[in-house]
């Protein structure tokens, strides 16, 4: 009953933020792209979130437009996954400032970080999914501040946008956890969501939605990238360490 209640609320926070009347609150002045606070109302529910438009968005030399798209992307990919890392996260067309994506706002103390959170022994298992979900996603800015604690201490990975590039990208704070065993409550989850990618089976709905949802939001050779690292991710069956020959640190640290 209790995960039918869970479900309950974020299927009705899902509607608010694809179909509810969106009401401009203001800017997020420190974004590095446009984002602006917003409020997503269905019925009586009112969803606060943050909404980042395409139109808004910095041109980068090694990412394509539409990073905007990758934050849906990168929560179709958490959800497939079962982790409930990333908030619910939309693309809407119709929004105040044209298409962009709408997530749904975390209130956390912001004070806190990963290298906060880190020093929490209650944190260490959901921190570890985290830095196996980087590895999955090709996150190529995992900035210490986008990791949020709730005040009830659920952990959420926020700013997901430079994910799923075809080239290998991986720039992480999170290396605490390099040379770990892949958590074994993880590696069902990868083995049937690249069985389903590979067509070796179908996905149950509403899983198999959200293959298709993110199937649309990446190219072919982003799609093609994302099955080599989950197999490679399987066949190690470790946590990557970091790269020498790469940059495995984005910039700034938080």
């Amino acid at each position: 009953m209790a995960a039918t209640a869970a479900e309950a609320e974020v299927d009705a926070r899902l509607a608010a933020l694809g179909a509810g009347e969106v009401e401009l609150v203001g800017r997020l002045a420190d974004s590095s792209n446009q984002a602006f606070v917003v409020l997503c109302q269905q019925g009586p529910l009112v969803v606060p979130a943050v909404y980042k438009p395409a139109e808004g968005e910095r041109p980068l030399w090694d990412f394509p437009p539409g990073i905007h798209r990758r934050e849906v992307a990168a929560y179709l990919l958490s959800e497939l996954l079962g982790l409930g890392l990333v908030p619910e996260t939309v693309e809407r067309v119709d929004a105040p400032f044209g298409p962009g994506s709408l997530q749904r706002f975390v209130p956390a103390d912001f004070a806190e970080h990963y290298f906060t959170l880190v020093e929490q022994p209650a944190q260490q298992e959901r921190l570890r999914a985290l830095a196996a979900f980087d590895v999955v996603a090709n996150n190529a800015d995992r900035k210490a501040g986008h990791v949020l604690a709730e005040p009830s201490g659920t952990l959420w990975a926020i700013d997901n946008g430079l994910c799923f590039h075809a080239e290998p990208k991986l720039r992480t704070v999170i290396w605490e956890f390099a040379g770990q065993e892949l958590p074994e409550d993880l590696r069902e989850p990868l083995a049937r969501l690249l069985a389903a990618l590979t067509g070796r089976h179908r996905a149950d709905c509403p899983a198999q939605r959200h293959l298709e949802l993110l199937g649309d939001l990446l190219e072919p050779e982003e799609r093609a990238a994302l099955v080599r690292r989950i197999r490679q991710l399987l066949a190690r069956g470790r946590l990557p360490s970091p790269d020498p020959r790469r940059r495995p640190y984005p910039w700034p640290l938080v």
